[in-house]
């Protein structure tokens, strides 16, 4: 009789990230020195890549270099970002440079250099599900090879007691422009392409950039500095109802700090969905300094005597487009305060319009309908970034975290870098169950809230 093969019981790991994004390989690099903590993380992509479609010559980060991988939890680290520049000897030109801010394309660089020597990252790698095993109460973590061995997709799988989802957004496209930016051959892209097709955006005839956030000001500074004066032909258009900065006031800043984060999550959800809301200026304003370059460069191109071939029309929404034949789009448009509607014809698009944090469902569909849900149907993240989960698993003692998925339960601060050490320390610390990272007790001058209900004098 031939007898069946017996099923291995897959490797046991300590933790397991899916996704390597800034918020994963902030958790990896905290998580290498910690002595007897076997973690690994996967990733589909062949390697370490951050927004390459927007890596613009001259864009910066809006937060300063502390707010690296690491330092913000660990100063000593040696995945700083002042120690990869040491690596680099980079160090004094930094110094003598005085910029606060780094450039993007060299904070992607700085997380490729980490992403290189660091051994618990396994790219390649696409997670298909995570299941529960209730005989080993552990979870079940199966994965793809993304690069076929011999011409053969070889699979896997990893057991652990802990799971960090960290898989980040994705570019976020208006329903009413799905079918045009789908249709073989528009030319309607998404800004998180715009590198990729910036030569044909050059030489194209009319070009609209929608959105009026950080990411259209760079793109459509960018076109306007690559287009001859007098023909540059540039729309740029959004529904946010100015060309609002970004809050950067030294207090409003305080909003992302571990004292607010902890201080959004004890409100009540009917109130975060409204703050979170009402607070896109905190997010998605525009810096300054790319402000004053946009006018700089068109009071530049005044100088002869003529406007520039420029039309920057906040207030604006996209209700519709079409193709009027295969080299021309036409835009419908809405002007909100103005109650008027209107038609744009251009011959290419950008969508700069944001990006939305990718759905868990996929990734954590066997265990899906274990998960706790709020009244919109939006996973429960407690406040040490744990889903909520049923008692089956719970009482297992198995975790899982996720990062920059929590912005509904944790506030504007979710996806902003200058609290990924902070985030990822913290997780650290729950999962060992002893503060390894020493974190702060107070890290702000406001007080969010009455402490106990009374608030006392002078």
């Amino acid at each position: 009789m031939r007898r069946s093969p017996v099923r291995r019981p897959a490797p046991l790991r300590d933790l397991v990230g899916v996704g390597v994004g800034p918020a994963n390989l902030s958790l990896a690099a905290l998580a290498q020195p910690l002595d007897g903590l076997d973690a690994v993380f996967l990733d589909q992509s062949g390697s370490f890549r951050w927004h390459p479609g927007l890596l613009v010559e001259g864009a910066r980060l809006q937060v300063p270099f502390l707010a690296d991988l690491v330092t913000l939890a660990d100063p000593a680290s040696g995945w700083s970002f002042l120690n990869y520049l040491r690596e680099h000897e980079r160090l004094f030109p930094f110094y003598l440079a005085e910029r606060f801010h780094v450039r993007r394309a060299e904070y992607d660089a700085y997380c490729r250099w980490v992403a290189e020597r660091l051994p618990s990252l396994r790219f390649g790698h696409r997670v298909d599900t995570v299941g529960f095993d209730p005989e080993r109460a552990v979870f079940d973590v199966r994965y793809t090879r993304t690069e076929p061995v011999d011409g053969v997709e070889s699979r896997g799988r990893v057991s652990t007691r802990a799971v960090v989802v960290g898989v980040g957004t994705e570019p976020h496209v208006p329903q009413e422009l799905r079918s045009l930016w789908a249709a073989p051959g528009a030319p309607v892209l998404h800004a998180a392409d715009y590198l990729e097709h910036r030569e044909t955006l050059v030489e194209a005839g009319h070009v609209t950039v929608v959105g009026i956030g950080q990411s259209g000001a760079e793109i459509f500074l960018d076109l306007l500095r690559r287009r001859p004066v007098g023909r540059e032909r540039l729309h740029w258009l959004g529904r946010t109802e100015a060309l609002a900065p970004m809050e950067y006031s030294r207090l409003g800043l305080e909003h992302f700090t571990p004292d607010y984060t902890r201080y959004f999550h004890g409100l009540a959800e009917p109130v975060r969905d409204r703050l979170v809301a009402s607070q896109w200026q905190l997010h998605r304003g525009i810096d300054d300094e790319t402000l004053t370059a946009i006018h700089d460069e068109l009071y530049r191109r005044a100088l002869g005597g003529g406007w520039p071939d420029t039309v920057i029309t906040p207030g604006v929404s996209v209700h519709g487009a079409r193709r009027p034949s295969p080299a021309a789009i036409e835009l419908r448009l809405d002007h909100a305060q103005q109650n008027t509607t209107g038609t744009l014809a251009t011959d290419a698009v950008v969508l700069a319009t944001g990006y939305r944090e990718r759905p868990l469902d996929g990734v954590l569909g066997d265990i899906a309908d274990r998960l706790g849900r709020d009244a919109r149907g939006r996973f429960r993240v407690d406040e040490r970034f744990r889903l909520v989960l049923d008692p089956t698993i719970a009482e297992s003692g198995c975790r899982v975290y996720v990062q920059n998925a929590e912005r509904h339960t944790h506030g504007v601060g979710a996806p902003d870098l200058g609290l990924v050490a902070w985030r990822s320390a913290s997780i650290l610390n729950d999962l060992i169950g002893e503060e390894r990272y020493p974190l702060p007790r107070r890290s702000a001058f406001t007080r969010f809230g009455l402490a106990g209900g009374v608030m006392a004098g002078p």
